[in-house]
């Protein structure tokens, strides 16, 4: 039976690579987009939703599927306001995890971060953490989130400080070995592979660190 999708952050760097994997996976016949503006993407499979998406909530009879897949998330330099950034990297995954669970959707896989904590001191990763505790609580059969290290990759906008450390990154690899691989930056093309991979095999584990994402993101 073919498969129908739903994508949250079609937009961006690793959800524009994930987009690209689906369309030409022949067990998906649909692609669900939720996003505030028109993707750009013309395929027979794309079906896009317009909507505000910091209120899911109010297109619950849309939001139907057989995996959500969640690549939404920002920064503090591009959201400096701590409300606004909550109801983005908090609010947003959250809504979209009870709306699966709402709608019986089986499969739920998320982008998070390393270094997420619920009670961390670092309110990035405070908000992380909460994020994979409240989707975690609700108990949707197939969970999984990934928390991928530095992402290293283009992006359409400018992040000084990121791409400064992408570039230090690229000469501390190398270095951290053993349990420390984990620390490594990895590309978003790693993240994708391994989102679309979780979708379609068995994998014991809820949590997915950085250094078994870029492993699990060799598989074609």
């Amino acid at each position: 039976m073919k498969k129908t999708a739903i994508l949250l952050g079609a937009s961006g760097l690793t959800g524009s690579l994930l987009l690209d994997l689906l369309l030409s996976d022949s067990d998906f016949d649909k692609i669900k987009l939720f996003s505030r503006k028109e993707s750009g993407h013309s395929h027979p499979k794309i079906e896009e939703h317009i909507v505000d998406v910091l209120h899911l909530e109010n297109h619950a009879a849309d939001f139907t599927g057989d995996v959500v897949f969640c690549c939404i998330g920002t920064t503090k330099a591009k959201t400096p306001d701590e409300n606004e950034y909550k109801s983005i990297d908090f609010g947003i995954p959250v809504t979209a995890a009870q709306l699966a669970k709402q709608n019986n959707i089986p499969a739920f896989i998320v982008i998070s971060a390393l270094g997420a904590n619920p009670k961390s001191p670092v309110f990035y990763n405070r908000i992380k953490g909460q994020m994979e505790r409240h989707v975690i609580d609700l108990g949707i059969p197939k969970t999984h989130i990934l928390e991928p290290s530095l992402i290293a990759g283009d992006r359409n906008e400018a992040r000084v400080g990121e791409t400064m450390g992408i570039y230090l990154m690229k000469v501390i690899n190398p270095l951290l070995i053993g349990k420390l691989k984990k620390f490594r930056s990895i590309p978003p093309e790693n993240i994708a592979k391994t989102m679309w991979h979780l979708s379609k095999n068995d994998y014991p584990k809820t949590i997915v660190p950085s250094d078994i994402i870029f492993n699990l993101g060799q598989f074609d």
